[in-house]
């Protein structure tokens, strides 16, 4: 016997890990898929592109600003109302009886309204110009508007909870409460 062992030989994927192919050159007739550009013309372009942009680019006049700022205005003016069907949502959810997160679900949809509106004038006084007062004025009313529709939500929570006072032996003493037609009755 031979005192040299033989290895079993490498397979291909082995070897070319340790020394990969060379890079092909590109052939002429195949061009680069969309959105990869060969190197050689990407540098050139990027270099034409920035000198063009720089070029063509020129600064807003007032006018486009001010309709890019009553643009965001309306952004922000119609925040409240995108998160009203989760709240309506977990609201629903969460039941009429009373436990700690029916609770603090009502406070938090009484709390954000009510600090939206105090708050009106500070969310919008960023966007406010003298231009585009009138505009901004619009604005705002739709803001008061939308943060009055999701304290009409919680209050709509509330009266599902029983915890309004909405007839007439809750404001009068002496008016006895409704006696119940039917009672039900648990079976054991």
């Amino acid at each position: 016997m031979s005192a040299v062992a033989t290895s079993p030989p490498m397979p291909t994927w082995a070897v070319q890990l340790k020394n990969p192919p060379a890079h092909k050159s590109k052939q002429a007739g195949i061009p680069d898929p969309p959105g990869y550009p060969s190197s050689q013309s990407t540098s050139s372009k990027k270099k034409d592109a920035k000198d063009s942009k720089a070029a063509q680019r020129q600064a807003p006049t007032p006018d486009e600003m001010d309709t890019l700022k009553v643009k965001k205005a309306w952004e922000v003016a119609l925040g409240p109302i995108k998160s009203l069907p989760m709240t309506g949502i977990m609201m629903y959810m969460s039941g009429n009886s009373l436990q700690i997160f029916s609770i603090m679900m009502v406070f938090m949809a009484f709390k954000n309204p009510i600090m939206g509106i105090l708050g009106t004038n500070q969310a919008f006084e960023r966007f406010e110009t003298d231009t585009n007062r009138a505009k901004i004025l619009q604005v705002k009313l739709a803001y008061v508007a939308m943060q009055l529709v999701a304290l009409a939500l919680g209050i709509w929570k509330v009266n599902g909870m029983g915890l309004l006072p909405t007839t007439r032996s809750d404001w009068l003493a002496w008016e006895a409460q409704r006696e119940a037609v039917e009672h039900a009755v648990p079976a054991l």
